[in-house]
């Protein structure tokens, strides 16, 4: 796609108008603290104008946010990860245990921060294994079954509908398979 100049301005606008909409602040009060006239400003929040780099700048200082903070939403690609129920890849994981099913759900592409989600069916021949400790975080969302799960010193007896989100740098892990199949 082509960029054009206005799509960057209307990008700066967007971002400067969140920034100070978030902050309670009007127009007038952001103008006087970014050495503005809250016409020029208005301009720029609208897209309708290319602010200099001092204006950025001075922006920016009043907003309290960092200079290249305006040009996220710009840079940034937008990406997407539709799977289609029962479509989902299946994988077999590090620590895969017998009756363990993993199913790839969706996943990020070139983040910095990575997720992959995943569905996980536990059967009458799993394994209840030693707790399996990684960086990052985990989310479980039960949707049948019960279990007794461990994070850390802490159990949770999950029943369908219930979540668990946690840092999984401690050791996290089913600790008790209640009623199968889990999912």
């Amino acid at each position: 796609k082509d960029v054009k100049d206005s799509d960057l301005e209307a990008a700066i606008g967007r971002e400067v108008k969140g920034y100070r909409t978030a902050l309670g602040m009007t127009v007038v009060e952001l103008a006087k603290l970014a050495k503005l006239s809250p016409g020029m400003l208005s301009k720029i929040e609208n897209g309708q104008i290319s602010p200099s780099l001092a204006t950025l700048k001075n922006l920016t200082s009043a907003l309290n946010v960092p200079f290249t903070s305006l040009f996220r939403q710009f840079e940034e690609e937008r990406d997407s990860s539709f799977v289609p129920a029962g479509q989902g890849i299946e994988i077999e994981r590090r620590g895969t245990r017998a009756g363990h099913q993993y199913q790839l759900l969706g996943h990020t592409v070139g983040k910095q921060m990575f997720v992959e989600p995943y569905l996980i069916t536990l059967t009458e021949q799993s394994d209840v294994f030693p707790v399996f400790q990684h960086a990052g975080v985990e989310f479980i969302h039960m949707l049948e079954g019960e279990v007794t799960y461990r994070h850390g010193n802490n159990t949770y007896r999950m029943t369908d509908g219930d979540s668990l989100f946690f840092d999984a740098d401690a050791p996290p892990g089913p600790e008790e398979l209640v009623v199968l199949p889990i999912r």
